[in-house]
Order: structure tokens, then C-alpha cells, then sequence
């Protein structure tokens, strides 16, 4: 599996993760890279823990699995991280981006992890804030932007917009934008 990112997202059913995976694959696609975004469901209903998968890629992506050692997890909702395995194969130099208030030293400490990069950003605060819903994953695509460096922060913002420019409303747009550009400027490491 050389020269293929893999991301792992972690989230409860309408927290909008599987939208974050496709769009990141997307937008990856549209720099001109290989990319696969997909869920993967248990039981099929909100509010359930549900997982996404987001494979990234100069060269052609000929797997198509769940990923179980991603270099990067996202996680959208932090009453998972005591209910879900979520460092389970990453790599010591790998890296946890989490939707919390807490610090990245007390999810460190909580995930008892002495390796990893960890991330945290308050998402849902922010989406509350600027989209007037509690749906964290346009904070948290603009917050894995920023500690990867994967794509441009006008990438993901161009994908948003062709995205959502037909069947949202205009402020909804503006909203998530506004969303993705701050979580970029604020997200915070341990």
C-alpha cells in the first residue's frame, strides 16, 4: 500500500461523516490525484456509530476494503473515543484529529496514547456558530486540511461549493465556508 493515504472516520449516523469522506475524495480528485470516499454502517440509523474511509493516492487505487492502519483518524463526535477502538492501527507516527472541547493532552491521556499526533478542534461549536446546526464535518475537513497539508484549502472549498450550491440555500453555502476557514485557523495540537 505505498504511496496511498488512508483516513479512517469515526462518527455517530448524521454527523455528516460519510459527506466528508466522499467530498475529501472529491476534492482530491479534482487536484488530479486517485481517491475512494465510502462508508461503512452498522446499524443503519441516527445517532449510530458508523465509520468512513478516505484513500488518497498519486498512482491507481486498486484496493477496495474497509481500512483498518490508517496514517490519519478523524473523529466527529468524542463520546466514541471511550466506545471505539479509535487508535486501533495506526502507526506511532500517525495522527487523531478530534471534534472536542477538551485539550489534545486530555484526549491523549483518555486514548492512553503516548505516540500519535493529536489534534482537537471544537467543530460542533463552530458549525453551531456559523451553519446553525450541530453537523461538525465541514469544521473538520477544514481542520484536516490545515494538519496535513494533503490539499489546498481552496480545493475543499471549491468541492463545498459545487456541492452545496444546488439545493442549499445561499447562507447555508456561506455558512460551511465560513466553517471549513475557521476550524483551518483554529484547530489546535497536543
Amino acid at each position: 500500500m505505498a504511496g496511498i493515504l488512508e483516513i479512517r472516520w469515526h462518527a455517530r449516523g448524521g454527523q455528516g461523516a460519510k459527506t466528508a469522506s466522499l467530498l475529501l475524495a472529491q476534492a482530491a480528485a479534482m487536484e488530479g490525484k486517485y481517491s475512494q470516499g465510502f462508508p461503512e454502517y452498522g446499524p443503519e440509523r441516527m445517532g449510530a456509530p458508523m465509520r468512513g474511509f478516505t484513500r488518497i493516492s498519486e498512482e491507481p487505487i486498486r484496493l477496495h476494503c474497509a481500512i483498518y492502519s490508517p496514517e490519519i483518524v478523524v473523529v466527529l463526535d468524542d463520546t466514541l473515543l471511550s466506545a471505539v477502538d479509535i487508535a486501533g492501527g495506526t502507526p506511532d507516527d500517525g495522527i487523531i484529529l478530534v471534534n472536542t472541547v477538551k485539550s489534545a493532552d486530555d484526549v491523549r491521556k483518555e486514548l492512553d496514547l503516548k505516540d500519535r499526533k493529536i489534534f482537537v478542534i471544537d467543530a460542533t461549536g463552530i458549525a453551531i456558530e456559523e451553519i446553525g446546526r450541530p453537523i461538525p464535518n465541514s469544521p473538520m475537513l477544514g481542520a484536516l486540511i490545515k494538519i496535513t497539508g494533503l490539499l489546498s484549502l481552496d480545493a475543499v472549498i471549491n468541492e463545498i461549493k459545487k456541492k452545496f450550491s444546488h439545493g442549499f440555500r445561499p447562507e447555508v453555502l456561506e455558512g460551511n465556508v465560513r466553517a471549513i476557514t475557521r476550524a483551518y485557523e483554529e484547530v489546535k495540537e497536543a
